[in-house]
């Protein structure tokens, strides 16, 4: 079994939570505490502030609308049904987050539970104190862990991702991969993807509070943006090359020896583009990327009506939309290539 730092950081939450909420002699409210501790963990500190801000909130309000309702009406089970669909709409209307929404909705619930012959306020104060220890506990222990190197992390993410996919678009330009299996992994790294992007939002959302450490990060960020939009691109590529990969099997060997080709342009340039940016090619001297051949669709489009007859129409377009993705595919990569020179050489000029 394996626990990552997210579990060991939710028990110590609730275990703070329990403390303190003991050390006033709030046991009435531990129940609350320790859930809205376990509901307010955040993967960054600039989602813990904005968490912690929001949940703050929606405790207020779920506890004003259950001291209203009790006051006026009673703590019925109906009442307390009416106290949640009051909440989750005024929350809706404020647009906050689901976890956000719980929040309030725990607030109502404890609050409008029985006392146990407390008076009320009391009792009500105590629920309060509790779930916002919770949230509080939270908060700190986010601060005291601090949250992973993201643009490690992310740069890891690209590397790995961008060399599964050149690997599996080879295999599957040569009619090597197993269907079933190739199907799988698609799904695979279609997963793998959206965790890159979710690792691009956390980077993002950092603070830097120092200005030519904000202007440098900037720059990260846009060649990061252009590397996960190329990554994205040799998914899409992957997904065509699968689905066609009968079609492109049974024509003639000349025409699949030039899609060959052209893939393998494309993708002989996104490595060398991978290996500048590690800081294997040397930029400076000479273009890295100069003598790379550009994907030739024009004639490789010709060469694909040439080959269907006149006649077949559906078959004569079938893949002609593949060719105009190998040079989509390539126009992103010397964009990325642009934005990479500029950002690289401003980082040179820096050291």
């Amino acid at each position: 079994m394996k626990l990552g730092a997210r579990a060991f950081k939710t028990g110590l939450a609730i275990m703070i939570t329990m403390y303190v909420a003991g050390l006033f002699n709030f046991e009435a409210g531990f129940f609350a505490g320790t859930i809205a501790a376990a509901t307010s963990l955040q993967p960054s500190i600039y989602r813990s502030f904005q968490t912690m801000a929001e949940q703050i909130q929606a405790n207020i309000l779920g506890a004003g609308i259950a001291i209203f309702l009790v006051l006026t009406a009673g703590n019925e089970p109906f009442l307390i049904g009416a106290g949640i669909v009051l909440v989750i709409g005024l929350c809706t209307l404020f647009k906050m987050k689901e976890d956000t929404t719980f929040i309030a909705i725990i607030a109502v619930i404890a609050l409008m539970m029985d006392s146990s012959g407390m008076p009320y306020m009391e009792f009500a104060g105590i629920r309060f104190s509790s779930i916002l220890i919770g949230i509080l506990a939270a908060f700190v222990v986010n601060l005291a862990f601090l949250p992973p190197k993201y643009e490690t992390q992310l740069f890891h993410q690209i590397n790995k991702l961008t060399t599964d996919l050149l690997q599996w678009v080879r295999v599957t330009t040569r009619h090597l991969a197993d269907q079933p299996a190739m199907k799988i992994e698609i799904e695979k790294l279609n997963t793998e993807l959206w965790q890159l992007e979710n690792t691009y939002l956390l980077f993002s959302e950092e603070r830097v509070y120092s200005r030519t450490k904000g202007i440098e990060r900037a720059r990260k960020l846009v060649v990061f943006r252009s590397l996960i939009s190329l990554s994205r691109k040799s998914f899409d590529l992957l997904t065509t090359l699968h689905r066609m990969d009968y079609d492109i099997e049974h024509i003639s060997k000349d025409v699949s020896r030039r899609i060959l080709k052209e893939v393998d342009k494309v993708l002989h340039t996104h490595e060398k583009l991978m290996l500048l940016y590690q800081g294997r090619i040397r930029a400076k001297d000479a273009d890295p990327l100069h003598n790379v051949s550009k994907p030739d669709v024009k004639k490789l489009i010709e060469e694909l009506i040439d080959y269907y007859d006149e006649g077949d129409e559906e078959a004569r377009l079938k893949l002609i939309p593949l060719a105009s993705m190998l040079y989509d595919y390539h126009e992103e990569m010397m964009h990325c290539k642009t934005l990479m020179k500029s950002y690289l050489g401003k980082t040179s000029d820096n050291e």
